[in-house]
């Protein structure tokens, strides 16, 4: 087949980065630009200082629409803002990385819905799509690992998340919660039980067991704020801060009257088509996926709680390799194509 056409809206950043270290090496794809309208004319290489050897590709200030795909790796809000003030050809798809297009009330763009783009959840309507809302890193992790439970309709009581991110989960722009200093050999939460993050995490939840998302109170049910605070009726989460660069590690508990070798069965089946999620029965750590699509996770019974530990790269399975697979997926490749990637071992 053809070579995939790619543009990429705001490439200088991490997700763009990490997405442009993915698809220079990606047998199915040409990039034909990558836009940073404050690096125009430098070389990729003179911002993502590891792709120096790689390509000789420099930053853009263009956009047009003579690609057949094109990834929106901008900050939250600027992604409608863009889309409102560059029409997209129709027959061009698009991949969004912001929040903007994740819930429901927000889907409609140019006549068509962007579809949820988490695969374990979605595979088949994102194969068919023109348009992804890609899953934010947190929402990622805690629905891949709860999943399972919801497509039986397990999830009864309420559920505790505790969840630590790396520095890279707040972006590139530096703040006080990301420098250094501040952030080496320390350890912080933040938006407990108010993430943005539980709106789409509920949302994927109730797509699986109808009824999960409590009913809101009149004509404004689904709007932003009424949707967090149902979401947080159901999820206790508490994300943190941690002192590293990247990755995801989260600790949940659900009641579940589920023998843990009943648990083991119910993941493993329901992730046996889904190459990048895996269940492990030795513990798990980090390490396993920094640098990796991969999403491994590990469960423990202890009385009537089901523990389920799960480890993800925030850039990757959580952003910007995800972003690849929906590719793979909507112009019918493997979905694995480009993202055989290694994680840092030691």
């Amino acid at each position: 087949m053809e070579k995939i056409r790619v543009g990429i809206i705001g490439s200088a950043g991490y997700t763009g980065g990490e997405l442009l270290r993915i698809l220079i090496f990606h047998p199915q794809v040409d990039i034909v630009f990558a836009n940073s309208a404050s690096n125009a004319g430098n070389k990729l290489a003179d911002v993502h200082n590891d792709l120096f050897g790689d390509t000789e590709l420099t930053f853009s200030s263009d956009f047009h629409s003579d690609v057949d795909v094109l990834f929106l790796c901008v900050g939250h809000g600027d992604a409608k803002k863009f889309l409102d003030a560059n029409p997209v050809d129709p027959r061009v798809k698009i991949i969004d990385l912001s929040q903007d297009y994740r819930l429901r009330a927000n889907t409609a763009y140019q006549g068509a819905q962007f579809v949820y783009g988490l695969p374990e959840l979605n595979k088949e309507a994102i194969k068919s799509a023109q348009y992804i809302a890609n899953p934010g890193c947190f929402a990622t992790n805690i629905q891949l690992a709860l999943l399972p439970l919801a497509s039986k309709g397990l999830l009864k009581g309420e559920i505790h998340v505790n969840a630590t991110t790396g520095s890279t989960g707040a972006g590139q722009k530096p703040s006080a919660t990301t420098h250094f200093s501040w952030r080496n050999n320390n350890l912080s939460a933040y938006k407990s039980f108010e993430h943005q993050h539980l709106q789409e995490i509920s949302e994927s939840l109730d797509q699986l067991q109808p009824g999960f998302l409590p009913e809101g109170d009149g004509p404004l049910a689904a709007a932003e704020g009424s949707l967090l605070e149902r979401a947080a009726s159901r999820i206790n989460f508490i994300p943190q801060r941690g002192d590293f660069a990247r990755g995801i590690f989260s600790a949940i508990y659900v009641d579940v009257d589920l023998s843990e070798e009943e648990a083991y069965e119910l993941y493993e089946d329901f992730y046996a088509t889904h190459p990048f999620t895996h269940v492990s029965k030795a513990n798990i750590d980090l390490k396993q996926v920094v640098n990796t699509n991969k999403s491994i996770m590990h469960l423990e019974k202890h009385g009537n709680k089901l523990l389920i530990l799960n480890a993800t790269d925030n850039l990757l399975k959580g952003a910007s390799g995800q972003a690849v697979q929906n590719m793979n997926l909507m112009f019918g490749l493997d979905e694995r194509a480009g993202l055989n990637l290694k994680s840092v071992g030691f």
